[in-house]
């Protein structure tokens, strides 16, 4: 395994030596504009995230909720380009070196019709462990790991409710760092109550996979955070609850932090 890969993994093990779940923010580079979303990475690290997810703007995020794509449209409108986001990530590591980061984009962002690698090396040289990359597939991501390999980049997979068992197998051994365990059928979004089915799932996932299972899509709340944690989820993913907190200009970073904090409250196993 690379760096990136045993960074990310060795803070889900440190949650869990804490008899903790680990807590995964989601903040949007750029939204509501570059120097805000820069302090929301920073209060979100500072309320607990043990590790921070970082969403680079898309005109096209095909895995997004209504909430996600109106921030990542909004950041673009405000001028968010991968360079900007590129550095977003930058200058999160360089404030808090210890927390590992991994972007969210798509393979048209990060790959495009090479490779990948420039990009790969880019994202790492700026302080990332790893890197989601939701509308690639083990089936066609095979260069892309190679190159991310070479930089010392995790690539992170999905499996979702709908995947087969052997194909969750297949994929869990093919990810690094961590599997991306998707809780339900749909886009991301928060919701009200998690699927009653997501305990099972997340224990069949947790079976089969020998890098720790971070839970996500519609995880908003600390009562889901606390069930996640009982089903044994080793880390929740919290994307659209905190663009929500932010408010309908984006730019109530305290209220963000105070979400993050009772999320964070929440990760107890017990």
């Amino acid at each position: 395994m690379n760096r990136g890969g045993q960074r990310i993994e060795a803070a889900f093990h440190a949650a869990r030596a804490d008899g903790r779940t680990a807590l995964v923010p989601y903040v949007v580079a750029g939204y509501p504009d570059a120097e805000t979303s820069l302090a929301a990475a920073l209060a979100c690290a500072d309320a607990g995230a043990d590790l921070l997810e970082i969403g680079l703007p898309y005109s096209d995020p095909l895995a997004d909720g209504a909430t996600l794509q109106r921030a990542s449209a909004a950041a673009l409108g405000a001028g968010a380009t991968l360079d900007r986001s590129i550095e977003l990530v930058r200058s999160v590591a360089a404030a808090r070196p210890g927390l590992p980061l991994v972007p969210m984009a798509y393979a048209n962002q990060v790959i495009g019709g090479g490779d990948g690698a420039s990009t790969a090396r880019r994202l790492a040289r700026a302080g990332a462990s790893g890197v989601i990359v939701a509308d690639l597939t083990p089936d066609e991501g095979g260069p892309f790991e190679a190159v991310a390999a070479d930089a010392g980049l995790a690539v992170v997979y999905l499996v979702a409710p709908t995947t087969a068992p052997r194909r969750r197998a297949w994929i869990a051994s093919r990810t690094s760092g961590f599997l991306y365990c998707v809780s339900l059928v749909g886009v991301t979004g928060a919701r009200s109550s998690l699927s009653r089915h997501v305990g099972r799932l997340v224990r069949d996932v947790r079976a089969i996979s020998p890098v720790p299972v971070a839970v996500g899509f519609g995880v908003s709340r600390p009562a889901h955070v606390r069930t996640l944690a009982r089903a044994g989820a080793d880390g929740v993913i919290v994307a659209s609850a905190l663009v929500d907190a932010l408010g309908p200009d984006g730019r109530d970073v305290a209220a963000l932090g105070r979400l993050v904090s009772k999320l964070r409250a929440a990760t107890l196993a017990a």
